[in-house]
């Protein structure tokens, strides 16, 4: 329930922010958490801290126009909330799909915030996008996309200003185009201002794997606390893209077995686990769908069409594709078929209900803002070997993402004790974030 001293915020958020309903449900899921904060710490309400801390610094939204290959102009809009840099440069990525709107933007912009908060890193937290949709355009009409993008959106970025990243939709190819046009409009090699490039130009190693991996660092890190471990445990994971991939990598190379993965039309099983090399090069190189995957991989496979992938039985459920895509009738469905572990790889990919079941249930349950912080960790890694004009070897690199994974669950696991609520992860993550944010800006002052 939340806290009488908050209710007013949240009803300051509703009205200030009227029909975005995915930022009202993560603000709400933080409010939620920190009616034990200002009655331990009542400092934390005054000076309307948590009302600025619920309000973007800045909202930028302009229009996209641009050339598709048969000459007709096409028209997007693109987005960028800078939401808090108390501590550090915005951060966080950018999404392009037909869904976004402000309010998606402004619900990964504030969940950014406590995940770059729980790294320990100095980055503040800003989300950005577009409601172009990438799929079956050609190289040539992403790529005069992204230029028309970042023609606006560059004037509002720089190292120590703003730093985007990939997110869904933008991969390698989409933060080429943008570093690019960033390069050609400012006359300056600024390696820092983008993150998720290709190796050869300023790339960090391990980023593309990071964000899967980090959530997978940190289910393992949930597991050892009840003596558990990947090893043999069978895996559902949502998605098949980025996120998903590295995962299930990370997941077979621990020893678990992923029996199931799923896209926007359907789901694929595979009792005797998921051919990854197959399923890279199918989504990876031929961009195509997990029933591409099925028809390749023969009887061994089974594709089921608009089915939800956690109908599946598994000890562990990593959601790894978009918010609010396992509900509470999936997560009745899991706990009935024995599930131990969620790790959210996605943002927000659990609802309210869901996450209620989990943790009544006694599931494991990694939030996203800690699970999934593996990959602005290391973005944020790269912008030191940006800084530094330095790269890193892939170990090395691998080797600094898993200690952050597992210092973001100590930290987490360490303030819910605190608290009074041992294993609520979603508790300690919303807390511990809360108050490194706070802390810096009550030293900052009212700006």
């Amino acid at each position: 329930m939340l806290d009488e001293k908050l209710e007013p915020i949240f009803a300051d958020v509703l009205r200030r922010n009227p029909g975005e309903d995915e930022f009202h449900q993560a603000v709400r899921e933080v409010l939620d958490s920190l009616g034990a904060v200002v009655a331990k710490h009542p400092h934390y309400a005054e000076g309307a801290l948590i009302e600025r801390i619920c309000e973007p610094e800045r909202q930028i939204i302009f229009r996209v126009p641009w050339v598709d290959d048969r000459g007709r102009v096409q028209i997007n809009r693109g987005f960028r909330v800078q939401f808090n840099s108390a501590l550090g440069p915005y951060k966080g990525g950018l999404r392009f799909h037909p869904s976004v709107y402000l309010g998606t933007i402004k619900f990964l912009g504030f969940e950014q915030t406590f995940k770059n908060a729980l790294t320990g890193m100095p980055i503040g937290g800003g989300k950005g996008g577009s409601d172009f949709d990438p799929k079956g355009r050609s190289d040539a009409e992403v790529m005069r996309f992204c230029q028309s993008l970042m023609t606006e959106l560059g004037r509002h970025l720089g190292e120590y200003t703003d730093v985007p990243a990939g997110d869904i939709g933008v991969g390698q190819r989409e933060i080429g185009y943008m570093f690019g046009q960033y390069k050609r409009i400012t006359n300056r090699y600024e390696s820092g201002v983008l993150t998720g490039k290709g190796l050869t130009w300023g790339g960090s190693r391990v980023r593309t794997e990071a964000t899967g991996y980090g959530a997978v660092y940190f289910v393992e890190r949930m597991l050892q606390q009840r003596g558990e471990s990947f090893d043999g445990r069978k895996v559902v994971v949502s998605g098949a893209g980025n996120v998903a991939i590295y995962t299930i990598e990370k997941v077979q190379q621990l020893g678990g077995r992923v029996v199931a993965c799923s896209d926007s039309n359907g789901y694929v099983v595979e009792e005797k686990g998921i051919d990854l090399a197959l399923l890279k090069e199918i989504k990876e190189r031929r961009r195509g769908r997990v029933a591409d995957y099925a028809k390749a991989r023969g009887a061994g496979a089974v594709y089921v069409p608009d089915g939800r992938v956690w109908e599946v039985p598994a000890d562990i459920a990593m959601p790894s594709a978009t918010q609010n895509e396992l509900t509470g009738q999936d997560a009745r469905t899991l706990v009935r078929n024995g599930v131990r572990a969620v790790g959210e790889g996605a943002n927000m990919p659990c609802t309210p209900e869901a996450v209620r079941l989990f943790i009544e249930g006694n599931v494991l349950f990694g939030p996203g803002k800690a699970t999934n912080a593996g990959g602005v960790a290391t973005s944020a890694l790269e912008m030191q070997q940006n800084a530094s004009r330095d790269s890193w070897s892939f170990e090395e690199t691998e080797e600094r993402l898993a200690t952050i994974m597992h210092g973001i669950h100590d930290r987490c696991a360490q303030t819910a004790d605190e608290y009074g609520a041992p294993g609520n992860y979603v508790l300690g993550a919303n807390i511990a974030g809360f108050i490194r944010v706070a802390e810096a800006m009550r030293a900052l002052g009212v700006v």
